[in-house]
């Protein structure tokens, strides 16, 4: 995990990952799909085979008869060797168009697109025999290897550094981690918490080998001889400002590389992902709030595997029909983490062995929450909770965006429009309610001396990102001339500790709500400017939205405790959430509760994280599934959509079924903009309403088992919502669902997603699913079914062999934590089942660690369900069972024991086989069992 400043480790195990060597096959393209069918799995693996294995294995590893030692070092002025399949030409002019002459006066081929060019595919390209690095003095280490990149020739990238270092680590079984940096000159490296490898590094998943001359580097499943990663399809560029590594795909099923506005699977056809956080309304192509360059990929037996660059500078990623990827970046240095699996969900907790495990949210933090741009006074948002209550709404967490601010500055309120704040929060309190406020990066610089203590404080402390001359840099935000917390000094934590502590003193918020942290900015770079240097104007600029690094942020070239912030920009909002999430630990003394918009890799282990300004559209409705999906890949859990939209104006159906979406969002808010109507639950038709607060309740009753799966993501870092492939990898049909989610490995969700649709088309992979609400069971041989979906329902089943703890809802998850609970028991078809419940008070800290918490695992079998307490605390005290539904009951029970007592109170029904025991008290702290026999 990500750690401020003064716990940074050093990084001298990591290993890099070396760039794809120029050595292609050259082979002819001109006959069309035939030859490139030669081209597609042909890579020359020349030279040394790191790992020992028989000639002729590496022979045909190579897909050559006899062992080479690759191209031989070529001159400046070598003929250009351009016989390269078009959807294996990689970009010899990535940061400008270039002519003809241009091109090939850099050594590279150029042919003209033709009368149908493929879009994005370059005209002027890295011929085979490109000069790259060559490998020497490759030597065993304690886990790995290290040895020496030459080059002999620059590219035509300024500032080429000719002698690299890389290193080669075998971590763990399935996770291996390789380097390349610069020897000579210490480089700016992403600050991170290497957690300590788990086992040893022994029967390996993956075997190593390499390319002399040219230097490549080809990792394979040692399973099946899969190669997951070829670097000698293209050249290693290694520049100051300029680093590029391609490797190829083993198939097109490739997900990740966020945050971007997009369907779950990536489009490999000549598409560039851009890694820069921004602040802007979501749009295709654009680059959004967040980085993390990561990515999953499904490989054709339904294993997968992962890679991470851990590199925080801006970058592009590329990806083409090779199928390839080509990792490019402005800053830093290569540094990868290839993840085995081979199962999804493995890859998934590999990446989070080494990003951290996301924290344990509040049980509170998971009811509905309700907030508005727009809320102008205290008697307003009084107001909403009272209508809300009226309604009979479940509402957990009322919010107040920048209208509460006195002058929309962090930590004041407005005395004229809010004076009644602190007493506000206590009634909400009171109300079983919690409350939480925005808070932005950007502190004000315009107030009189001695009239503002954040900034007159933080400017005696030395706290703000400084320009170029030394003084803090000015922007623009909300309120005016901005200066920006440093949020990699240590000094910047405890003056932002201090900030919440002193806040919290007037107003007992119970979360808070970091905006703006890009960080965004009104003005480009600054109020003065930014200088006209290297930083500000690299010699590649990744694909950014506005073509400047400066655009809607500050000046790269600004200066941060750690480093400028052209290196860590795209760690803002991740600093800023580690310092937020330390501070309410030490000012609460019980669980943070943070949600951000701007992230990084390793956020979801401080924060959570909303998807900004969507738009009310029905588009937006359905690209917040995929976005919901990815961001639980990154680790990241607590994430959901603005329900209803945030920008525009909705519409009731379009807000009613967002609703039923929404309240399988594993972050559950609604809220919109001060110029979009109203679009609170009560707003709506007494029809709209009743759907609404049916969506709400069923929120509500499922979050014994959403609050149970956020356990195991905080322990055992699994995942909450989950796109269908995570559950089915055999199933190539669930690669690309996207409309379609799933929580856990028991709920299936398929929402309505289309204007005055009445049903649905959902995908049900091979088993037995049945409806949760009326028990209904759809056998199902992995096939697409059109269900019924009228306005006041959302299809929610469970899967065949799971338990789901259940409980009656109340107007908050105080009320609901104290109401009965109940299960539902979904047999197989042998009648089997199995669930778990994890159940602590919901807040205090580290109550797995100090193991204050109760754990019950619920099993169903020939007849029987019983529970098994695996550890137990006081409280589950008060807490009953009083309801069992059993879906899958094949005949009429003549007789149902609880506890070995005859009990009257059950109920079966023909057509949907459902056995229900009713009228149950069975203490949750104490085993049961209920049996039913037939006649």
């Amino acid at each position: 995990m990500l750690v401020p400043t003064e716990k940074k480790k050093s990084m001298a195990a990591a290993s890099p990952q070396g760039r794809w060597a120029a050595a292609y096959v050259a082979v002819g393209c001109a006959l069309g799909a035939a030859l490139l069918l030669l081209c597609w799995d042909s890579p020359v693996v020349a030279g040394r085979v790191l790992r020992a294995v028989p000639l002729q294995r590496a022979r045909a590893l190579a897909g050559e008869e006899k062992p080479k030692r690759g191209h031989e070092k070529a001159p400046a002025a070598a003929s250009p060797q351009c016989n390269v399949c078009p959807d294996r030409r990689f970009d010899c002019a990535p940061e400008k168009i270039l002519t003809k002459e241009q091109c090939e006066a850099r050594g590279c081929c150029f042919v003209p697109p033709g009368s149908r060019p493929s879009l994005g595919q370059p005209f002027c390209f890295l011929p085979s025999n490109y000069p790259s690095y060559e490998m020497k003095n490759l030597t065993s280490t304690e886990r790995g290897y290290s040895a020496t990149l030459s080059r002999t020739f620059p590219t035509f990238m300024p500032k080429d550094i000719l002698l690299l270092q890389l290193e080669v680590r075998f971590e763990t079984r399935s996770r291996l981690r390789f380097t390349v940096r610069d020897p000579a000159k210490t480089r700016y490296e992403v600050p991170i918490e290497t957690p300590p490898e788990k086992g040893s590094a022994a029967q390996k998943l993956y075997d190593v080998h390499f390319s002399d001359n040219p230097f490549g580097l080809i990792i394979q499943r040692r399973s099946n001889g899969l190669v997951l990663l070829n670097t000698t399809i293209a050249p290693l560029f290694f520049a100051d400002q300029f680093l590029q590594m391609s490797t190829s795909l083993p198939s097109q099923y490739i997900f990740g590389l966020g945050e971007h506005l997009t369907s779950l699977m990536l489009n490999i056809n000549w598409s560039k992902v851009t890694l820069w956080n921004r602040d802007a309304s979501p749009r295709p192509g654009g680059n959004l709030y967040g980085s993390h360059p990561f990515y999953l990929v499904m490989e054709k037996d339904g294993s997968s595997h992962g890679v991470f660059l851990l590199n925080s500078n801006a970058m592009d990623v590329l990806l083409q029909p090779t199928p390839a990827v080509s990792w490019r970046t402005i800053g830093g240095i290569l540094d990868f983490y290839v993840f085995l699996g081979p199962e999804p969900k493995s890859v998934v907790r590999q990446f989070q062995d080494v990003i951290g495990y996301p924290f344990m949210p509040p049980y509170w933090g998971l009811g509905f929450h309700l907030c508005r741009f727009g809320y102008t006074s205290s008697n307003m948002t009084r107001l909403v909770v009272q209508r809300m209550r009226e309604a009979k709404m479940p509402l957990d967490v009322q919010w107040n965006d920048l209208d509460y601010m006195d002058g929309r500055r962090d930590f004041s309120y407005s005395l004229k429009n809010f004076g009644d704040l602190p007493d506000m929060v206590k009634d909400f309190h009171q109300k079983g309610m919690k409350y939480i406020i925005i808070v932005d990066p950007g502190i004000s610089s315009s107030s009189p001396p001695g009239t503002y203590t954040p900034y007159d404080d933080g400017l005696k402390r030395g706290v703000f990102i400084m320009n170029a001359t030394g003084q803090p840099l000015i922007g623009k935000v909300w309120p005016g001339p901005t200066v920006f917390p440093d949020f990699t000094n240590p000094e910047a934590f405890n003056w932002w500790r201090d900030l919440v502590r002193n806040f919290h003193a007037k107003v007992p918020f119970d979360g808070l709500w970091i905006d703006m942290n890009e960080p965004s900015n009104m003005v480009c770079g600054s109020m003065d400017g930014c200088p006209d240097n290297e930083l500000e104007n690299p010699p590649y600029v990744p694909g950014v939205v506005g073509g400047s690094l400066m655009s809607a942020t500050i000046c790269a070239s600004s200066k941060q405790h750690l480093s400028s912030h052209y290196n860590l920009h795209n760690l803002y909002g991740l600093t800023e959430a580690i310092a937020t999430h330390n501070a309410l630990v030490d000012v609460l003394g019980r669980r943070p509760f943070v949600i951000s918009r701007s992230t990084f890799s390793s956020h979801g282990h401080y924060a959570g994280h909303w998807t900004g300004d969507i738009l009310s559209t029905w588009e937006h409705l359905y690209y917040s599934i995929p976005a919901v999906l990815l961001f639980n890949l990154y680790g990241v859990p607590l994430v959901g959509a603005d329900i209803c939209g945030f920008s525009g104006n909705t519409e009731e159906e379009l807000c009613v079924r967002w609703t039923q979406l929404g309240a399988f969002y594993p972050f559950m808010r609604n809220h919109n903009d001060e110029n979009g109507k109203p679009q609170e639950p009560f707003v709506f038709s007494p029809e709209a309403q009743k759907a609404i607060r049916k969506a709400l309740n069923l929120r509500y009753t499922l979050l014994p088992y959403l609050y149970t799966l956020f356990h195991k993501a905080h322990t055992a870092g699994e995942t909450v919502a989950r796109p269908l492939f995570l559950e089915f990898p055999s199933d190539p049909n669930t690669w690309t669902v996207d409309r379609q989610l799933m929580w856990g490995e028991a709920l299936l969700v398929t929402p309505v997603l289309e204007k005055g649709k009445t049903d649905v088309t959902g995908y049900f992979p091979p088993g037995t699913w049945y409806d949760t609400a009326a028990g209904t069971a759809i056998h199902s041989k992995g096939q697409w079914i059109i269900l019924s979906a009228p306005l006041d329902s959302i299809n929610v089943h469970v899967r065949a062999g799971y338990i789901l703890p259940l409980q009656f809802p109340g107007y908050t998850t105080e009320e609901s934590r104290k109401n009965g609970m109940y299960l539902v028991v979904a047999l197989t078809e042998d009648g089997e089942a199995s669930g778990d419940l994890f159940w602590d008070d919901g807040e205090s800290l580290n109550t797995f660690m100090k193991e204050d918490y109760t754990q019950i695992l619920f099993l169903a079998s020939t007849n029987v369900v019983l529970s098994k307490l695996i550890h137990v605390n006081s409280q589950v005290d008060g807490l009953t069972l009083q309801l069992v539904k059993v879906f899958g009951v094949p005949n009429p029970p003549w007789k149902v024991l609880v506890n070995g007592v005859s009990s009257s109170d059950f109920s079966y029904h023909l057509d949907t086989k459902v056995l229900s025991v009713e009228n149950l008290s069975l203490s949750m702290g104490r085993q049961f069992v209920i049996t039913w026999t037939y006649s």
